[in-house]
């Protein structure tokens, strides 16, 4: 009940709701009200200004749907009474929708439209080298064409030097080899120079590039996720001589380095099929310095947190700290820099096949394939579809693997809002 003025008549009112002499609720009731349909208790924070409030709203929020339910209000006495309460309302945060960091990361990286095209340029050289062959299998990778056309060349001869042909002098040629044929349908993209189809050769040739490039990545990551991981947990003189190691091996030329350890396994005698594997490997042992330094500098600034200092005084061992609470502390900048280096790899392997120290011919690589151009400057000239193709599948791969880490770096990037 309200008093009524001077007069003293009370009026009566609804049970629970009192009415101030300008008509509107008073403030105790009004923060009684409940503002929301509440499905179960995890969803609230408890009573902000004695109003039920859901986690996560902000002050403008709260300001905003307090003001609208005003003259529609359910008096409640206490938050377990406002749990038990019936709305029949639409809930206000019926459009807000709580996302995990996982789907916060996929949803800035598919944002990035380069991401995308860095996706799709990568699963179309996929699909192109493992699948392809099982549709286009009418030549093998090292299977030469032996169809050549048969030429006849004609000669007039004057014997008596009369101006009168005396004879005729055919010249059969018989080519053997269909060498450097036109695209056509037996040939797609034409043959090569020794008579093998090129379009057969750049599937089979993706196959080997890109599985180089993973593998010397691979072992990359973790020659440099260990010592680096070492360097910047235990610091002081193990740290200082992996890093002096670091500063050897950096300043070492890498290419002139390979091409004398080409030279070397090629006097050896080390089989041509796993020529290239050799030497990627021999190149990872040489590249590994700047994931290294990646994570030691990460380790550093982490190894300091509260929950290391926990991790050690529960007595957990060396191995598990840093495996287990450091190393996935820095999993996003590691993924970046595998993928980023991946272009670089294959890169590397069409340079070290361009120069005849990669896959030797009769077994192709994209770069292997390019290399011809290098002895033959009329294929250069005439033959585009000798070389271009796998010229254009090497750009193909190194602006698809880039696209997607430029991509990943934006989305785990912390401070990025969009």
């Amino acid at each position: 009940t309200a008093g009524s003025g001077d007069s003293g008549t009370q009026t009566q009112q609804p049970s629970g709701q009192t009415e101030t002499p300008d008509g509107e609720l008073s403030h105790e009731e009004l923060a009684k009200a409940m503002v929301k349909k509440i499905d179960k208790p995890d969803d609230i924070t408890g009573l902000r200004d004695g109003m039920l409030v859901p986690t996560g709203y902000g002050e403008d929020e709260f300001v905003e749907k307090k003001s609208r339910f005003i003259g529609r209000v359910w008096p409640v006495e206490t938050e377990a009474e406002a749990l038990s309460t019936e709305d029949t309302e639409t809930p206000l945060d019926k459009n807000v929708r709580l996302m995990s960091p996982t789907r916060m990361l996929l949803r800035r990286f598919f944002r990035s439209k380069l991401s995308v095209a860095g996706i799709i340029m990568l699963a179309s050289l996929f699909v192109f080298c493992w699948f392809g062959p099982l549709v286009y299998n009418h030549w093998g990778e090292i299977e030469t064409d032996r169809t050549g056309a048969i030429e006849y060349t004609e000669y007039e001869i004057d014997a008596n030097k009369d101006g009168e042909v005396d004879y005729i002098q055919i010249i059969v040629t018989d080519n053997g080899v269909n060498a450097l044929a036109k695209p056509s349908a037996d040939h797609l993209l034409g043959t090569d120079e020794k008579g093998m189809d090129v379009f057969t050769r750049l599937m089979y040739g993706g196959r080997v590039s890109l599985i180089v490039s993973f593998l010397s990545v691979f072992l990359t990551s973790f020659l440099g996720i260990v010592l680096g991981g070492l360097a910047g947990f235990y610091g002081g003189k193990v740290d200082g001589i992996i890093m002096r190691i670091c500063d050897i091996l950096m300043c070492l030329p890498t290419l002139p380095l390979m091409l004398i350890i080409g030279t070397v396994l090629d006097s050896n005698g080390v089989p041509s099929a796993y020529y290239i594997y050799l030497l990627m490997g021999l190149l990872a042992l040489f590249s590994w310095t700047g994931m290294a330094r990646l994570v030691r500098g990460q380790i550093l600034f982490l190894r300091e947190q509260e929950y290391m200092v926990a991790a050690e005084a529960m007595g957990y061992s060396t191995a598990r700290r840093i495996f287990k609470h450091l190393i996935p502390n820095i999993l996003p900048q590691i993924l970046v820099s595998m993928t980023m280096s991946l272009g670089s790899m294959i890169l590397y392997e069409s340079t070290l096949s361009y120069l005849n120290l990669g896959v030797r011919i009769p077994y192709a690589s994209w770069g292997t394939m390019i290399e011809v151009i290098s002895k033959r400057s009329d294929i250069l000239q005439n033959n585009f579809n000798v070389w271009g193709p796998p010229g254009i599948c090497i750009i193909i791969a190194v602006l698809g693997f880039n696209f997607i880490g430029d991509g990943l770096r934006d989305a785990l990037d912390s401070k990025q809002r969009r």
